[in-house]
């Protein structure tokens, strides 16, 4: 009796946790570089190995190796930082080149036509080369949105600038063309919400079983894990609450190499119809379409709408500064004429430079213009572009046009039930059960 009293008596002995040091506050200009040291953004030049092995070879005519090249690629994009508060904050390397380059391409080409057709013919080309880049790495990048919204404020500041003052363009229009402005904008913001995002159910789970299963986030890297449990009878392990999700969602499944085709080992999950797994994202997305690289961002069941909507505001806006800037600078003959031929127009600088901004956003508006093409034509035959390609790679499917139109027959219900089918993606809850078997 004693003994337990003097137990019950007794209380545990709280361990005093060790203080660990605090670190100072950063100013403005500092930051804590990818090797966990204080740096600074003056010292950005310094100490740069990789550099300088890469300026020596350079200068003694001399190739660099891959691996040099990546490094260097890494310190740059590491030590490329603004001053801000509580830190300096990290810019993406990739949102850079067209700020600086897009300007001075432009203005170099309305120097003269050569300079013109040849600059103009050879930007697509440059970008065409950067996303087989980007996309053979499976990178993300920002390039081409930064590309896209740079373009978009650019033409604007030059139309403003060089077409506005010229006395042809009312406020009625002008204020006509600010409006289509700002939709895109808005419709881009809409597109680059959630596509459709597919979420381990385990993950939903606020078990404490669940904890235990290591939850793959939205980009596919960071992991969350759990604390290991004592309990072995009230505990699950990996392998069984795999298998529980697997089983659970398992329905309408009809073979099991069609279970392990729709079962994504990245997300631990199995896919439902026409979902699938971007490996730029890293997350499997729901009737995803594509990944485009215009808003850095998947095309799936959620923001297809509003990609649709950004292509169409941007096309109609578009073809309207267009018209505006060519019935300005050319405003005794067509527009179609004047845009292949409206002599002396080289002969003042400014209506040079709109001149050329013209035919930069004739290519632009161009590329849309097919994109917007083919969207339309899939909606059309309710398939997606990963099912087109799939299908084009598998030779299975009807091809009309020389594999313009693509009709796999799985789906498609009709011009009229498929677009309104559309019209109702992301709003109903419950899907087609014919369409849960793939």
């Amino acid at each position: 009796m004693q003994i337990g009293t003097l137990k019950g008596n007794m209380k545990p002995v709280k361990k005093k946790k060790t203080e660990e040091p605090e670190l100072e506050p950063l100013c403005c200009c500092e930051y804590i570089d990818r090797n966990g040291e204080k740096n600074h953004v003056a010292a950005c030049l310094c100490d740069c190995q990789d550099l300088d092995e890469g300026c020596d070879r350079w200068l003694t005519c001399k190739s660099l190796r891959p691996e040099t090249c990546e490094r260097i690629t890494d310190t740059i994009s590491d030590r490329l930082r603004i001053p801000w508060l509580r830190g300096a904050k990290k810019v993406n390397i990739s949102i850079v080149p067209p700020l600086v380059l897009l300007p001075v391409f432009l203005h170099v080409a309305s120097w003269h036509f050569l300079l013109g057709v040849v600059i103009l013919t050879s930007l697509p080309m440059l970008a065409l080369w950067y996303y087989y880049l980007t996309h053979r790495r499976k990178e993300q990048t920002l390039f081409f949105l930064s590309l896209g919204l740079f373009s978009l404020g650019y033409m604007y500041y030059v139309f403003l600038r060089e077409v506005v003052p010229q006395g042809r363009v009312g406020p009625a229009q002008l204020a006509l063309l600010t409006c289509g402005l700002f939709l895109i904008l808005f419709a881009l913001y809409r597109a680059k919400k959630n596509p459709g995002y597919l979420n381990n159910p385990a993950c939903n789970d606020k078990s404490p079983s669940s904890s235990q299963i290591e939850c793959p986030v939205k980009k596919g890297q960071e992991k969350t894990k759990g604390f290991p449990s004592t309990d072995t009878s009230g505990s699950l392990n990996n392998r069984t609450l795999k298998d529980d999700v697997r089983s659970s969602s398992r329905v309408g499944l009809d073979s099991p190499a069609k279970a392990k085709e729709d079962w994504c080992a990245k997300c631990q999950l199995v896919r439902p119809a026409r979902a699938w797994h971007c490996r730029i994202c890293g997350i499997c997305v729901r009737r995803m379409d594509h990944h485009c690289v215009w808003i850095n961002s998947c095309v799936g069941e959620s923001n297809h709408q509003a990609f649709i909507l950004a292509l169409s505001v941007f096309l109609l806006t578009s073809v309207y500064g267009i018209s505006l800037t060519l019935s300005t600078i050319c405003g005794d003959r067509s527009l179609f004429t004047a845009l292949f031929y409206c002599p002396g127009v080289y002969a003042n600088y400014s209506s040079a430079l709109a001149f050329t901004c013209v035919w930069y956003s004739v290519i632009i508006t161009a590329g849309m213009a097919y994109i917007f093409l083919i969207q339309l034509i899939n909606i059309s035959y309710n398939v997606t572009e990963r099912e087109v390609q799939q299908a084009l790679r598998q030779k299975t499917g009807r091809r009309l046009l020389c594999g313009l139109i693509v009709d796999t027959g799985q789906y498609n219900r009709g011009f009229l039930r498929n677009w309104v089918q559309f019209s109702t993606l992301g709003t109903r809850t419950v899907h087609n059960p014919a369409e849960d078997i793939v």
